[in-house]
């Protein structure tokens, strides 16, 4: 069995359960937390973890190229477009639950939405930039 391979099916194995818990929790909230007001801190938790694993999984796949090839994947272009707009999902997203975890609670009603909607659309975003960074890399 190949090591090397073992591994990043291994990274990305965790990367997609962060991806569901990114999407879901913030379509959950959208959706079902309306009519259950108690879900949406509890949800919000699960995205800060989803969040927190794309990033550290995220940076698995390029410390395996590294520990491998000794240099990080060679991506040009649209991927590295891709990965950046990835990071920058990541970051924002992670900041913004953070906020809403330490705060949102108490925020208005159309606030609470508001974050919701600004968070679905952050994971949506880096989802369909994981489309791109895969096939253009």
């Amino acid at each position: 069995m190949d090591l090397q391979n073992l591994s990043y099916t291994a990274i990305q194995v965790v990367h997609n359960f962060g991806a569901v818990a990114v999407v879901g929790s913030a379509a959950c909230a959208l959706w079902l937390a309306p009519a259950l007001a108690g879900m949406r801190k509890p949800l919000s938790w699960i995205m800060l973890m989803g969040w927190a694993v794309q990033a550290a999984s995220g940076g698995a796949f390029g410390g395996v190229s590294w520990l491998y090839y000794g240099r990080f994947p060679d991506i040009h272009g649209i991927a590295v477009a891709a990965l950046l707009i990835k990071m920058a999902c990541a970051a924002a997203g992670f900041m913004l639950v953070a906020a809403y975890i330490y705060r949102g609670i108490r925020w208005s009603e159309r606030a609470q939405q508001a974050t919701w909607r600004a968070l679905a659309a952050l994971a949506a975003t880096a989802l369909t930039a994981a489309a791109f960074l895969r096939w253009f890399s």
